[in-house]
């Protein structure tokens, strides 16, 4: 069984900038272009909402100190009826107001002044993370697989018995991307691409580190495993049926 890769998009990715600051703006625009994104800004929520209302678009970056209407509460409001990654750029580098972004539904937190480069990769992260989950979820969804509850809005995982089971961040991503890509082989390379692990360190041997630690938790024997398969020289397949239940 193989994964069938998607194609090259035929039009440029749509971002939305959300920035108040015009000389920012301007900089972040010519960056997105320069790397084949076609950027729209809006200097506030009013603008903000108009222009998603004119366009779809597939990756939002918000100011969170904006005029009018904060960021933190326009990413709580997006967040609420959209699935659209949200990276949140914003002067406010303190460890609560990272934290909090993304507990409001902040995909990512990148602060100013940032690198060029850095923030260019971690819209291509997002935008390939997208890339991968199958249209018919979205951020609310809570996925059921053999009696097992996922919950990404919650970041919880529960057994058959409705007893939460502790996983770390990067084992609570692995485990979510391979129940909303059931059936399909993913690589490790597309994995760390779909997980908050391709932004910690791209190495993708720390896929099966991860992979490891889940089955200890999740099957009923780790070295035999059914729900995680090994798919030599492929990577990995998830076996069960999801059920896909909208909160």
């Amino acid at each position: 069984m193989t994964l069938q890769t998607k194609a090259p998009p035929l039009i440029a990715q749509q971002i939305l900038l959300v920035e108040d600051d015009h000389q920012i703006a301007s900089m972040v625009l010519e960056l997105l272009s320069e790397h084949g994104y076609d950027g729209l800004a809006a200097q506030n929520a009013i603008d903000m909402d108009r222009a998603i209302r004119a366009t779809s678009f597939d990756l939002i970056i918000l100011d969170a100190m904006l005029p009018g209407e904060d960021g933190f509460s326009i990413c709580r409001r997006l967040r609420a009826t959209s699935a659209t990654p949200i990276l949140m750029l914003t002067a406010l580098g303190e460890d609560v107001d990272r934290i909090v972004g993304l507990e409001l539904g902040a995909d990512d937190y990148v602060t100013k002044p940032f690198n060029p480069r850095e923030l260019v990769a971690r819209i291509k992260a997002l935008l390939r993370r997208a890339s991968y989950g199958p249209a018919r979820t979205n951020r609310k969804d809570v996925l059921l697989f053999a009696g097992w509850q996922i919950d990404p809005m919650r970041r919880q995982l529960r057994d058959p018995d409705g007893v939460q089971v502790s996983l770390t961040t990067a084992e609570f991503d692995v485990l979510l991307a391979f129940c909303r890509n059931p059936g399909a082989v993913l690589t490790r390379e597309q994995l760390l691409g779909l997980t908050h692990a391709g932004l910690a360190g791209p190495v993708e041997r720390s896929i099966d580190v991860h992979v490891s630690r889940i089955r200890q938790k999740i099957e009923m024997n780790a070295r035999e495993p059914t729900f995680i398969k090994t798919v030599r020289l492929g990577g990995y397949m998830f076996t069960p049926d999801v059920e896909f239940v909208r909160c």
